[in-house]
């Protein structure tokens, strides 16, 4: 599915907490995102069995890019580096 401003549906998510956990991290990665659909959540405080999920909408050309991001963090081979050096803290 497509948006006349060249947007694709990437994925349908339900919740607001895994709606703002996609968002995020997708923005984190650089990929511009939008959520359609989670305002009859709002209107009407729906939200099961699939009524008030929202679509994840990426630019079509980061759609492949987005997706395989997505696969990776479920499949849980993202990880944060915690050996960044941070420098010198002192307290």
């Amino acid at each position: 599915m497509s948006d006349q401003d060249g947007y694709v549906v990437i994925s349908t998510v339900q919740g607001q907490f895994v709606e703002a956990q996609i968002k995020a991290f997708l923005e984190a990665h650089d990929i511009p995102c939008q959520l359609r659909g989670e305002s009859l959540r709002f209107t009407h405080a729906i939200s099961i069995d699939g009524i008030g999920a929202a679509e994840v909408l990426v630019p079509a050309a980061l759609a492949d890019t987005a997706r395989d991001l997505l696969a990776q963090a479920e499949r849980g081979e993202l990880v944060i580096d915690d050996t960044t050096d941070t420098g010198d803290v002192t307290e």
